[in-house]
């Protein structure tokens, strides 16, 4: 799996999937579950939805850091 989420991606993703499982705890819903598919996705730096649709948020220069340790992809 190539990395395909890029550094602000993954931070709003993470941010997203907490506040989705603290709203889940807080109010006892179901929608906190819901929160570990950013984060999963977050920690992994892979999005099996942009795949096939060939979306990548890593930078292409390869500076911003975001992806493969700053463009060093083997």
């Amino acid at each position: 799996m190539k990395p395909n989420i890029g550094t602000v991606d993954r931070a709003l993703r993470i941010l997203i999937g907490l506040g989705l499982i603290a709203y889940g705890i807080v109010n006892h819903s179901w929608l906190g579950a819901i929160g570990a598919v950013p984060l999963l996705t977050a920690f992994i730096r892979f999005c099996p939805l942009y795949a096939p649709l060939g979306l990548s948020t890593c930078g292409k220069s390869g500076n911003d850091g975001g992806c493969c340790g700053g463009g060093k992809c083997g």
